[in-house]
């Protein structure tokens, strides 16, 4: 692959662990990138994104899957550390991270209770299946408070993140580890397909050329994965027959 060539980066995760972890991750994201809510058009998308994190939340028991990761982690870096010229002080730090984020995560509350339990909160989120259902006369709870001072409506946005924040912490040092643990290494498609074996594995990695426009469509689990690479136009775009790509199983 030409590193003068612009290059986009696709994840996809063999387990629904991994699944529930990236989706809070972008949701997350997305979040804390809003935390100007100064516009009808930001803080519909600022609730909606709440309504989703807390939807994922509900699906599943994040809280100890994360502990488990965080625990998993640690006995890793224990592995590590018996390995000659290994650098120690940045193995101590990863470990208290992991540590000092574990007891957050165990003693707060329930994952996103305070927000479920919010008065405001509670409200939008029952009006955001209905086509147009925020308006001013079906929500003048949120039509007020679109209306009050901006620092007043920074600083409630600033205690809904923070109740998050347990749950915000974990999650990056986690992810941050397991994308660490996979190298990339360059593979070749043949006319728009590779499959290969990712034995242990939660997270597939892919770094792909921009010029061919191309994006993967990858079923996989645990054990083995597919990758068919697909157009995005799809009426006159071209699969080469030989595609470099960089790959790694995390």
């Amino acid at each position: 692959m030409s590193d003068t060539s612009p290059t986009v980066l696709f994840e996809h995760p063999l387990n629904e662990k991994m699944r529930t972890w990236l989706r809070l991750e972008f949701l997350l994201k997305q979040l804390y990138g809003q935390k100007c809510l100064n516009e009808t058009t930001v803080v519909l998308s600022f609730f909606r994104t709440i309504a989703d994190l807390l939807d994922v939340l509900e699906r599943g028991d994040v809280r100890t899957e994360l502990l488990k990761e965080l625990e998993r982690q640690q006995q890793k870096l224990q592995q590590w550390s018996q390995v000659p010229g290994v650098d120690m002080q940045l193995l101590d730090q990863l470990r208290q991270q992991l540590k000092d984020s574990a007891t957050s995560l165990m003693s707060a509350p329930r994952m996103g209770q305070a927000l479920r339990e919010d008065r405001l909160i509670s409200l939008v989120r029952q009006r955001l299946s209905i086509p147009g259902g925020c308006c001013c006369f079906d929500l003048p709870a949120l039509h007020i408070w679109m209306h009050v001072a901006q620092h007043e409506r920074d600083a409630e946005v600033v205690g809904w993140l923070r109740t998050l924040e347990p749950l915000n912490r974990a999650l990056t040092l986690v992810l941050s580890l397991v994308r660490q643990a996979g190298a990339f290494r360059n593979q070749t498609s043949m006319n728009g397909f590779f499959q290969d074996n990712a034995e242990g594995a939660d997270l597939l990695r892919l770094r792909i050329s921009l010029v061919h426009q191309l994006y993967p469509q990858i079923s996989g689990h645990k054990t083995r994965y597919a990758i068919r690479f697909l157009p995005l136009d799809n009426e006159n775009g071209l699969v080469p027959e030989r595609l470099d790509l960089e790959l790694a199983c995390c």
